[in-house]
């Protein structure tokens, strides 16, 4: 049971040493703090997992990265995040996945993200327009 906490300890200090690991040039550091909400109502989202990962100057996602859960009030924050593009994921169970590339300049920063609902299937079969599309059977020749 000790050697599972030491191994657990252990994983939580390396893993937000390794995000900015290859930031050792001296860098800024920003205060990150997230809020991520339901698009349709603004309630908050708890448990939602925010995915961090550093994007290099070539515009390629790094190897490492770093996962926040947020808490019941939609909320989460990471301090130590290198100035510089940043590729955000978010992940909640009964929404799209949310992702984009943020720029991070300062020395904090607020980032509010809102998920939607999932959208029904698009089918060629239904009528969307008007334009005379959505006619079921085969195509007319």
């Amino acid at each position: 049971m000790r050697t599972l906490l030491a191994v657990a300890v252990l994983a939580a200090l390396v893993v937000p040493a390794t995000l900015s690991a290859k930031d050792k040039d001296d860098r800024p550091q920003s205060s990150v703090s997230f809020t991520v909400l339901k698009d349709d109502s603004g309630k908050p989202i708890r448990n939602a997992a925010v995915v961090l990962h550093p994007v290099d100057k070539h515009g390629k996602q790094e190897r490492t990265g770093f996962e926040l859960k947020t808490d019941a009030d939609g909320n989460t924050h990471f301090d130590g995040v290198p100035y510089g593009l940043l590729r955000i994921q978010v992940i909640a169970p009964g929404f799209q996945t949310f992702g984009d590339n943020f720029d991070i300049g300062q020395p904090a920063q607020q980032i509010t993200i809102r998920l939607k609902r999932p959208q029904g299937q698009y089918s060629i079969y239904e009528k969307h327009d008007g334009s005379g599309a959505g006619k079921t059977g085969p195509p007319q020749q």
